[in-house]
């Protein structure tokens, strides 16, 4: 009776969620201050490289996810309501932004960090593509397929981050990312609310 209020994403969903958690729009200050250094010839081929090994690092834990949450313990209720706190947070940041972590400038290319981990491939990413699998196995090619989308457009976005920045300008973009933190918002509270209906539930079928 409790598993109708798990909430449940479709590919849409999935792919607008990872959109929000990756923040690619977010990244370009992280990116543009570490590829500072970076010849600019150089820079896209960096960018895609980078977004390359997070798409990996993520498209691994769908598929190891299951197991993961096995050796840990971890319930799919507790995955659902550390990930709705976790969203929230990382939500409550985009809309008041205290400045981003701007990583230095390196010396040489970034590879890894601070790029592709944890700047899109953080514990918040890495929390959600665990959580969709924990919640819909049978549907793990339809994450797969929405991560691909999320990783394409993060490529896109940070390739051409500096045409971005022209265009819209800064406050454009900072208004844009703070309504995505909205959005976030509202998914993270549904979250935690369907959470402890489903706690509750459980609770009382227990006793």
């Amino acid at each position: 009776m409790g598993a109708i209020f798990v909430m449940t994403y479709t590919f849409v969903s999935a792919t607008i969620l990872l959109l929000l958690i990756t923040d690619p729009l977010g990244n370009i200050p992280i990116f543009a201050n570490a590829l500072r250094k970076v010849a600019p010839e150089r820079r896209a081929f960096v960018i895609l490289r980078e977004v390359l090994i997070a798409f990996l690092l993520l498209l691994a834990f769908m598929f190891v996810g299951d197991s993961f949450l096995r050796v840990m313990n971890l319930s799919e209720l507790s995955l659902q309501i550390a990930g709705a706190v976790i969203l929230f947070l990382i939500a409550l940041r985009m809309i008041f932004p205290g400045g981003h972590p701007v990583a230095e400038p390196l010396q040489g290319e970034p590879l890894i960090v601070p790029l592709a981990i944890p700047a899109l491939a953080g514990p918040s990413a890495l929390a959600t593509v665990l959580l969709l699998v924990s919640q819909a196995p049978a549907r793990r090619m339809e994450w797969v397929a929405a991560l691909c989308v999320t990783m394409a457009v993060c490529a896109v976005v940070l390739v051409l981050a500096e045409r971005i920045q022209r265009v819209l300008g800064d406050r454009l973009v900072m208004a844009f990312e703070r309504l995505m933190g909205l959005i976030l918002v509202a998914i993270s509270v549904e979250m935690l609310l369907r959470g402890i209906q489903l706690f509750i539930s459980q609770t009382r079928a227990a006793g």
